[in-house]
């Protein structure tokens, strides 16, 4: 159970969720993503509670939970051309750059269906990159990723609020985000 939590998430700030497992680090995303409603509180976004304005809020913000939400029988390109184009038109050379971004150029034409764990996590979050949201909210983005996909990502992240973006994150292990240190939020 939440309680008492406040926060603020600013343009080109990384906010760290942390708390033991079971402290409700998923349950605070969900509700700050607007898929739980809070029992007692609210959650606002530009100075407006986000229930006045759910599609516009909607539109500013991408969700990667702790799964990634891909679809198993299509390629990597696949995915994120169906999953973005949902959203706005994305071209195969955005789509391409962003799949070199988070190290998967050579993974392109491959099924999501046999992407290992990280593989899959590295697509989750090139998809978060493309919808060009204003606010991400990422439960967990560096499970199952190597060192290496750990510093892709983290790059990645650096440049979304490098460019005036925010993002709200739970992680266990404080981020370590090129440029910017994070303010963490401790739940009990």
């Amino acid at each position: 159970m939440l309680r008492g939590v406040s926060m603020d998430a600013a343009a080109g700030q990384v906010l760290h969720i942390s708390g033991s497992n079971g402290a409700g680090k998923t349950t605070l995303l969900r509700v700050l993503a607007g898929l739980l409603t809070p029992e007692l509180g609210s959650v606002s976004w530009q100075g407006r509670p986000i229930a006045s304005n759910f599609a516009a809020y909607s539109a500013e913000l991408c969700y990667l939970a702790h799964s990634d939400a891909l679809k198993a029988d299509f390629t990597a390109r696949e995915n994120l051309a169906h999953e973005v184009g949902l959203r706005r038109t994305v071209t195969a050379a955005e789509i391409n750059d962003a799949l070199a971004r988070v190290g998967l150029a050579s993974c392109r034409d491959l099924f999501a269906r046999v992407l290992s764990a990280g593989q899959r996590r590295r697509l989750g979050m090139a998809r978060v990159m493309l919808t060009a949201a204003t606010l991400w909210i990422l439960d967990e983005p560096f499970t199952n990723l190597d060192h290496v996909g750990v510093l892709l990502l983290s790059d990645v992240i650096a440049g979304h609020v490098d460019g005036g973006g925010a993002v709200i994150m739970a992680a266990h292990q404080p981020p370590a985000i090129p440029r910017h240190a994070a303010t963490c939020v401790e739940l009990a």
